[in-house]
């Protein structure tokens, strides 16, 4: 999808990894990272292609342009491989990516409100990509919204959440994660995703109850 051959073979070599922690040790994950972290530019490529939709995705959702989320991905695996020597296994690989992309992404947000750019978002892509969010029977208010008309007053209201509230849904409702592998990626307490989750989800229904007067 994206390509991220010069990520790799240019400004993007992987530093040397001391022994990853005892968690993954002796496993494929394990094994991709030490071959990346030893010079091998097609297990990065394997890595790469593994991850570039999760991490394409979730900077859609988060930026709201799929432009800027192209952009944002070639930093995020331009960060993982500078990095990933220092990666010890204290979560999966997958779940450490989620926090990079959030952590580039929150910086890219606060970049645009210094340029007062923070509301400009393309809600079409939105929906060209991703359609409808997926059905949750028990997750209210995901489960109300049938319509394509539904879906876009979801992105506009999703869109209107702070950044760290509307991170926290789109990982629990959109992409699925537990609320350890969201604690993990935004560097927070259990108990706070679960509070932030709480109040991300009455301010969401306040948006779609408003927008829909």
């Amino acid at each position: 999808m994206l390509d991220f051959s010069q990520t790799i073979t240019s400004g993007g070599r992987v530093k040397n990894a001391d022994a990853l922690s005892w968690v993954l040790e002796g496993t494929a994950e394990a094994a991709l990272i030490g071959r990346c972290t030893g010079g091998d530019e097609t297990a990065c490529v394997e890595l790469v292609r593994m991850h570039e939709r999760m991490v394409f995705n979730l900077a859609v959702h988060l930026l709201g342009d799929r432009d800027e989320a192209r952009d944002l991905s070639q930093e995020v695996f331009l960060r993982v491989f500078r990095t990933l020597g220092s990666f010890r296994g204290h979560s999966s690989l997958r779940t450490w990516i989620y926090r990079i992309v959030i952590n580039q992404a929150r910086n890219r947000q606060r970049w645009w409100r210094r340029r007062h750019r923070a509301d400009q978002v393309s809600l079409d892509d939105h929906l060209r990509e991703f359609g409808e969010p997926p059905a949750q029977a028990d997750r209210s208010p995901y489960s109300l919204l049938v319509s394509k008309e539904n879906a876009t007053r979801l992105w506009t209201a999703l869109n209107r959440l702070p950044f760290d509230q509307r991170t926290a849904l789109i990982l629990r409702e959109i992409d699925g994660l537990r609320y350890d592998e969201i604690a993990y990626s935004l560097d927070i307490a259990v108990g706070t995703v679960k509070s932030r989750l709480t109040r991300a989800r009455q301010a969401l229904r306040a948006e779609l109850l408003g927008l829909g007067t």
